[in-house]
């Protein structure tokens, strides 16, 4: 009964952040912003992204399928391809690994019997398209339109069948999108079916490729099997392939439901009930639409509709994930592999945090706040089973991808910014042990103590970037140990938080791999890059030009380590200037040696504002956004990283960016839009204007706040949230 409660609660208080919105329209027409989304964008070249139904934060993301071997189909899709192999419920959006892609369905007419990868069909783009919860086909071969809609537990098909001559679907357990051929044939490592009825099928799948998971389904159609069969597997393959038939007309149609849950086909079932009981494919689609326009009127935009397309795209991109995999009940299997209850009610997944600590989550700070607590609840929980926070959490395991472990960030900077439904105490434990206790793969305390960073020649790969991003999580322990009254604890950390300086080479003026004799590691390139799972190296997905910058929380201490801000400010040009020559596929959208399409960059331009060099700045987001952001399936210049590169884009289009996530400042740059009006929690609004910006007019000459004039190079994120007007005056003087 208390769980319920909370849940009631916690209704309550979505219900009442809305409220801003909703009065809002009951005077006017609303607008439907999934007009401006282009789910396609980002679905070429490497950003990974795929165009399929979802809903915000959900389990499901039901997608087309045109590829799963390779690097190249991390998300299962590519936007140059003409062939759909089928439609997979659950995908990553924007990474660069393999994992979901779980239960690939695939209608079809003609011959039943077929070998394995016979039943893909070509399409014409001219019939492929999509918006927010929505995506439809028509695919040649068989001449089967395809249309997909979903829930946060639940997909929904729905497949008219043209010529219906023995109209089937094919249901493939084996698949999944994996880095080989031979790993797409044994993933799988268990897989049970039963057909229930003649409409429903039910079962328990165990795989692994990035991380162990094991998924229950149930499958309901809205006419029933008239006959079914498994077709032949290879002596290595577990995952079983189906063929079930139908007796239809032609143009008649089947419905279909898949509803998942990490706890056991019940847990499906409840899912499935409570979401999508019956079978009003247009009912979940228009909800889908409002669900999607709730969270995108949060903000306001006036820009062209490019403009307003690449907004809202990253928008919705942004709330992709974290992913809600708990049941609707709030049970979900957790990194032991037991079945528990979330603390809050919702157990989230899907946390890209070496990626989403930079801007994702400080945007949901902003502009989602009612789901913070929930994430923190999350990584708490997670951390109390496997004893840290996670590093990149999946499906409740642990992939340990990535370095450092900036859960510690999220939970402090959520700590800082005043979120208090979490136990802080708990919260706080989590981060000690994390940052303490050492664990596998990833962070050996013990060398990191005794030298004050991790030797190159004791670490596997990425020492440079392990310390300096670990660094980063010490600051984020001290801050939040500070604001707890914990002296000792915010003094231990403090000392740890200035380790980045026993990487600095005065001589070379780089950020240098070091030996665990206090020797520099020889001979040295600063432009080369680094990267654990291809090349090794001492950085991750970068080089010395990319990771010297990367101290976050104490630029002016940086800034003396350089010799004061004239030869801070020099080496910095040289980042934009010095040409990298580079075949890294993580490694893109470059200037010179900055490479917007990685994440350790993504600060880096804002250090001239905190350098005296504001105008830089300015010039710099203009070019990033003139070269590196489009409305067009290539429009990404890297992987979107779970929302990363979208944050990016909205706090720089809104003339700011958190360099420091825990501190609570947004350090100023340029607005790239004329107007935006924030709707925040409790009915406040936040309103920023650029009064005169054009193609010329890129640089702030003065700014105000509430009318007043305002001088910091910041605004922090309690004055954002008070409610307010901010005014950019642009000009075309530096």
């Amino acid at each position: 009964m208390k769980k319920l409660s909370v849940f009631l609660y916690t209704l309550a208080l979505g219900s009442a952040f809305y409220s801003c919105n909703t009065a809002k329209q009951e005077t006017s027409q609303p607008i439907d912003y999934t007009q401006y989304v282009d789910p396609f964008i980002g679905a070429a070249d490497n950003g990974h992204t795929f165009p399929g139904a979802c809903r915000p934060f959900g389990m499901i993301q039901t997608s087309p399928v045109t590829g799963a071997v390779g690097w190249r189909y991390c998300s299962e899709y590519m936007y140059a391809d003409s062939i759909i192999w089928g439609f997979t419920q659950t995908h990553l959006n924007g990474t660069g690994c393999m994992d979901l892609g779980d239960i690939l369905v695939m209608p079809f007419t003609g011959q039943r019997h077929r070998a394995w990868d016979a039943y893909r069909s070509r399409f014409q783009k001219q019939s492929e398209s999509a918006t927010p919860g929505y995506y439809t086909v028509t695919l040649d071969q068989s001449n089967v339109k395809a249309e997909l809609t979903a829930t946060t537990h639940t997909a929904l098909h729905r497949y008219t069948y043209e010529k219906a001559d023995s109209a089937s679907i094919l249901i493939d357990l084996q698949h999944g999108p994996v880095w080989n051929e031979k790993q797409y044939h044994t993933q799988v490592k268990s897989c049970e079916v039963n057909w229930e009825n003649d409409s429903t099928l039910t079962g328990h799948v165990n795989n692994e490729v990035w991380v162990n998971q094991d998924y229950y389904f149930v499958m309901q159609f809205s006419r029933p099997v008239v006959d079914h069969f498994e077709l032949p597997m290879a002596a290595v393959e577990k995952g079983k392939r189906i063929v079930a038939s139908f007796n239809l007309q032609p143009g008649e149609e089947v419905l279909m439901k898949v509803a998942l849950s990490t706890t056991g086909v019940e847990g499906a079932k409840a899912n499935m009930a409570a979401e999508v009981p019956g079978w009003d494919f247009e009912g979940v689609r228009t909800a889908a639409k409002a669900d999607w326009n709730s969270y995108l009127s949060r903000i306001e935009v006036a820009g062209t509709d490019e403009e307003k397309t690449n907004f809202y795209t990253s928008f919705y991109h942004a709330l992709i994930q974290p992913n809600e995999i708990s049941d609707v009940d709030g049970r979900y299997r957790n990194a032991a592999d037991s079945v528990v209850n979330a603390t809050g009610g919702k157990f989230y997944s899907t946390f890209s945090l070496w990626d989403t600590y930079r801007a994702a989550h400080p945007f949901y700070t902003l502009m989602i706040p009612e789901r913070v607590d929930g994430f923190i609840n999350s990584l708490v929980d997670q951390a109390d089973v496997q004893g840290y926070l996670p590093i990149w959490g999946l499906w409740g395991k642990e992939n340990f991808c990535m370095v450092a472990n900036h859960g510690v960030s999220v939970v402090a900077e959520a700590y800082a910014k005043g979120f208090r439904g979490f136990d802080a105490e708990r919260a706080f434990n989590a981060i000690k042990r994390t940052q303490t206790i050492s664990h596998p793969l990833k962070s050996n305390w013990e060398n990191y103590m005794k030298y004050g960073y991790f030797p190159t020649d004791l670490t596997a790969a990425e020492s440079v970037s392990s310390t300096l991003e670990s660094v980063y999580d010490d600051y984020a322990a001290a801050d939040m140990a500070k604001r707890m009254g914990k002296t000792e604890d915010a003094e231990y950390f403090s000392r740890r938080a200035d380790f980045y300086k026993n990487l600095f080479d005065p001589s070379t003026k780089f950020m240098r791999p070091r030996k665990s004799d206090g020797t520099w590691k020889t001979p040295f390139n600063p432009s080369q890059i680094g990267h654990s799972e291809s090349v090794g190296g001492d950085y991750t997905e970068g080089n010395a030009w990319q990771y010297t910058w990367h101290v976050q929380h104490d630029v002016p201490g940086l800034i003396a380590l350089f010799g004061g801000e004239e030869a801070f400010l020099n080496k910095l040009d040289s980042v934009f200037t010095l040409k990298l020559e580079t075949t890294q596929a993580d490694v893109t959208g470059l200037i010179g040696q900055y490479a917007h399409g990685n994440e350790p960059s993504h600060h880096v331009t804002y250090l001239y504002a905190l350098a005296g060099r504001p105008e830089r700045t300015q010039e710099l987001i203009r070019q990033i956004f003139d070269t590196q952001y489009a409305p067009q399936p290539h429009g990404l210049c890297g992987n979107d990283d779970c929302g990363q590169m979208s944050a990016w884009y909205m706090f720089s289009a809104m003339g700011f960016y958190p360099v420091n996530p825990v501190s609570g400042e947004y350090v100023f740059g340029a607005p790239q839009m004329s107007e935006f009006v924030l709707h925040l929690a409790d009915g406040k609004t936040f309103t920023i204007k650029a009064e005169g910006l054009s193609e010329a007019n890129k640089y702030v000459k003065s700014i105000t706040l509430n009318g007043e004039p305002y001088t910091k190079n910041f605004i922090s994120h309690a004055d954002i949230v008070k409610g307010g007007t901010l005014v950019y005056q642009m000009t075309d003087k530096k």
